[in-house]
């Protein structure tokens, strides 16, 4: 089963969308904002990858936090930031066989789908 996740609001995540109709793949797709992000979905993202790849440090969200949490990112911190505000995580999540791919482009996913 192929999931993506992300906000639908996102271009990236559109264009990801867009491209897995394209080339008739079936998938899931959760939105953050609608569906929310679990404790137990945010841990199995950890699993899958570490902070420093799921960790957005470029968006708006990130430079909108207090300094005492963009100066202290523990596992903890990150875990309970990234719950409170899921559009701290990169999007869009693509989670397939047991992996988590990060990002969209379009050669990144001719690669995954051959």
């Amino acid at each position: 089963m192929i999931t993506l996740y992300g906000i639908n609001n996102c271009d990236t995540v559109k264009k990801s969308q867009k491209w897995l109709q394209q080339q008739n793949i079936d998938f899931t797709f959760h939105d953050f904002k609608k569906q929310g992000l679990s404790e137990e979905l945010l841990t199995e993202f950890v699993n899958l990858g570490d902070w420093s790849t799921l960790l957005n440090k470029r968006s708006t969200t990130f430079r909108q936090l207090p300094d005492e949490i963009k100066n202290n990112l523990t596992d903890e911190i990150m875990f309970n930031a990234v719950l409170e505000h899921p559009t701290l995580l990169k999007r869009p999540l693509l989670q397939m066989n047991n992996q988590l791919h990060l990002g969209f482009k379009d050669t990144q996913y001719q690669e995954l789908f051959k």
